[in-house]
């Protein structure tokens, strides 16, 4: 079917998700990291779906081949569902894991732990030249925890508490997290529509 897709992101992390999830099936996978010369895409949308169609058809324009642009982040229900499309960049320009998860962590401080409820979103968008773009979404429901647990993963993993585990997303397998995760169930979506795009 696909020999190659470029994902449209420079999060090392995203990279190694992707890559993990397209291997089997002997699709490569290629990244902005390996396109230094594509300035970044303006994430002028208002919601996950907007800015990963944004991305993906920018992107499949200038290449004119397949492209999976992805929009993540967290939505904490007590925080009126922030830190939602600017979680990456929540305590500043910067990106800073660090500081994004102190920022969460101080911001509820005084919310108690039934209220604490939150969940991952994904939402991915592959655009192909010539066809419409197609937009997928998935879902991890949790909690925030009130101090980070776990080493693995990257963002808000260490604080977000997956429910149906009991452990925090940095404290599960990548393993693990290529089943459960926000993006893994986006990505099995995408592909039971793959096959009917060619």
């Amino acid at each position: 079917m696909m020999q190659e897709v470029i994902i449209a992101t420079k999060n090392p992390g995203k990279v190694k998700e992707f890559i993990r999830m397209f291997e089997p099936h002997g699709i490569k996978v290629k990244t902005l990291l390996d396109f230094p010369e594509i300035n970044d895409i303006e994430e002028t949308g208002q919601t996950f779906e907007e800015n990963a169609i944004l991305k993906a058809e920018a992107i499949c324009k200038q290449f004119g081949q397949m492209v999976i642009a992805d929009d993540s982040g967290l939505i904490v229900d007590a925080l009126n569902g922030r830190p939602g499309i600017y979680s990456a960049r929540y305590a500043g320009e910067g990106k800073n894991d660090e500081a994004n998860n102190d920022k969460l962590l101080a911001e509820l401080l005084d919310v108690k732990e039934q209220d604490r409820s939150a969940r991952f979103y994904c939402a991915l968008a592959l655009a192909l030249p010539g066809k419409s773009t197609i937009t997928v979404s998935g879902e991890c429901e949790g909690s925030i925890l009130f101090e980070r647990r776990g080493t693995n993963g990257f963002g808000y993993d260490p604080i977000f508490l997956i429910t149906e585990m009991n452990r925090s997303m940095a404290e599960i397998t990548p393993e693990e997290k290529t089943q459960i995760s926000h993006r893994a169930k986006a990505l099995q979506k995408l592909e039971v529509k793959l096959p009917n795009l060619f």
